[in-house]
């Protein structure tokens, strides 16, 4: 159908549509993202985005959101034919987008984000008081905490994304896209969400939601749509369809959502943890105050506890990127207390970190570069300091299949082109593939589909059995209550309880996690 039939295209209920995306065809080197998609946005409805890891979700609405321009289709708003060229004319059309991986300025203040390009002057002057307290007034009003004047780079994960949620609102966007919007957040931060998108749609704003998170979508959403490599699939009701027959519909097949394993059979210690405190970069306080605790071979040991409660400082003390103000860390017998990156990595630590782009990824390096950034020096891959960029193709491509890492020129593309969830697959396959003697696994399916979920959590398992330590990370209660053998709660920089999630319930796991108990417990 020609450009100018589909803009006078009379379609049923036309006029209940907020956005209409019309035949999209978005395309890159190598790959078709997104191959003839039509998707019809209703007013005051949360519409759910659904597809495995490079199903084209986010360059979808990328598109939407001006970032990428199709090479055709049309997009319609409010039933009329628009031109969305870049982001800017997404915010004259009231259109916001919640990014999955951040657009912050790492060196700007929290506030100083949130109002970038729509400061509030007068006489040229940048008027903060007033902009602080509308930020302040969207903050109290959705319980999205926040410290306006901390900087990005100081800040977790979680806050971050309070912070792209709050730049959407505080532009009083109509049409509002989330993209993996609870991918960072605690259950409970997960919850108010939940909420506040339920009174974005009776404010009678439209929204889409892309999520993994199959519970969600059946949760909060009207309608949902999947995708499956760049093809649409189907838009069914939620209320006349199960979480089953959505996975089965993303993926092209059944999938275990339950985690099968053996019990645990752990052996020696392998990582031991004495009194460890380190200092908060934000406050006087420390934000990790004498943590003692071991983890064996043969077992995986999961640090749960609500966002912002220590794990990301203790994380980052125990692989190297900060230091410790006391204790001792000892690895395999070895004290590491103080040792560099490179040693930790040498004597067998594997580390799939929080944030994938400030520590797990070069983004600007090739897909095959970014698999051996800690194994470049290994005889397999280099002779006399020259590099055998052979064999670094062809282990590139072996771990490409293994994960099914999805790209659009396979191992020379660039990282940064990738799908948020195929940057996770590669940092996974790169660390587990190392062979570790300890396996640091923070929020290692964040941002994951179903079927990509299962295969890691089946990999970690492996790695367990073949006498791996690992130590979990998690704000998933899912995950938390499934993969563990051993979960220890954090709780204000300190250890507060033990338990076998056998034994558990998520409701006694909650009380701990909001301080609410705590225990003495031992090593």
């Amino acid at each position: 159908m020609a450009e100018s039939d589909l803009a006078n295209a009379k379609l049923p209920d036309q006029e209940d549509y907020a956005i209409e995306m019309l035949n999209i065809t978005k395309k890159f080197p190598g790959i078709i993202a997104n191959d003839n998609i039509t998707l019809q946005l209703k007013r005051g409805e949360i519409h759910a985005l659904l597809g495995e890891n490079g199903a084209g979700k986010s360059t979808l609405m990328s598109v939407l959101f001006g970032l990428y321009q199709p090479e055709e289709g049309i997009i319609k708003k409010d039933g009329k034919v628009v031109q969305v060229r870049n982001p800017n004319d997404a915010t004259a059309l009231h259109i916001g987008m919640v990014h999955q991986h951040f657009k912050l300025v790492e060196c700007f203040t929290v506030l100083d984000n949130i109002i970038l390009g729509v400061e509030t002057t007068k006489m040229g002057v940048l008027q903060k008081a007033e902009t602080r307290k509308k930020v302040m007034a969207l903050s109290e009003k959705y319980g999205l905490r926040i410290d306006p004047d901390a900087k990005i780079e100081d800040i977790s994960v979680g806050m971050q994304q309070r912070v792209e949620i709050l730049k959407m609102l505080y532009r009083d966007n109509e049409i509002l896209i989330f993209d993996e919007p609870t991918a960072v957040l605690t259950p409970q931060e997960i919850d108010e969400l939940m909420e506040i998108m339920r009174n974005f749609k009776a404010e009678g704003k439209s929204i889409l939601f892309i999520s993994h998170k199959l519970s969600e979508i059946m949760a909060v959403s009207d309608r949902c749509t999947v995708l499956r490599k760049g093809k649409y699939i189907g838009t069914v009701n939620t209320c006349d369809t199960t979480v089953e027959e959505l996975s089965s519909m993303m993926v092209g097949r059944s999938v275990q959502m339950k985690v099968e394993k053996e019990d645990a059979k752990p052996t020696d210690v392998v990582l031991e943890v004495e009194g460890v405190t380190v200092p908060s970069k934000i406050h006087k306080n420390n934000a990790v105050q004498n943590v003692s605790f071991k983890v064996r071979r043969g077992e995986i040991v999961c640090l749960a506890g609500i966002e912002g409660n220590g794990q990301t400082q203790f994380i980052h003390a125990l692989t190297g990127l900060d230091s410790v103000s006391s204790g001792k860390i000892t690895m395999c017998g070895q004290d590491i207390t103080h040792a560099s990156i490179r040693k930790r990595s040498e004597l067998g630590m594997s580390h799939i970190p929080e944030d994938r782009h400030k520590h797990g990824l070069i983004l600007d390096f090739s897909l095959e570069q970014n698999l051996v950034l800690q194994r470049f020096r290994d005889p397999e891959f280099q002779k006399a300091g020259f590099i055998n960029f052979g064999a670094v193709r062809k282990y590139a491509e072996k771990l490409i299949d293994k994960f099914d890492i999805r790209s659009g020129q396979g191992p020379i593309t660039t990282a940064r082109a990738m799908s948020g969830g195929n940057q996770q697959k590669a940092i996974v396959a790169r660390e587990i593939d190392k062979g570790p003697e300890l396996l640091v696994a923070v929020q290692p399916t964040r941002g994951l589909d179903v079927g990509a979920i299962e295969y890691i959590h089946k990999q970690i398992v492996a790695e367990r059995d073949r006498g791996v330590a690992v130590l979990l990370v998690s704000l998933e209660l899912d995950e938390v209550m499934d993969l563990p053998d051993r979960i220890l709660v954090m709780y204000e920089g300190e250890i507060v309880g033990e338990f076998d999630p056998k034994q558990v319930t998520v409701e006694e796991l909650g009380l701990y996690m909001a301080g609410a108990k705590r225990m003495e417990v031992a090593e």
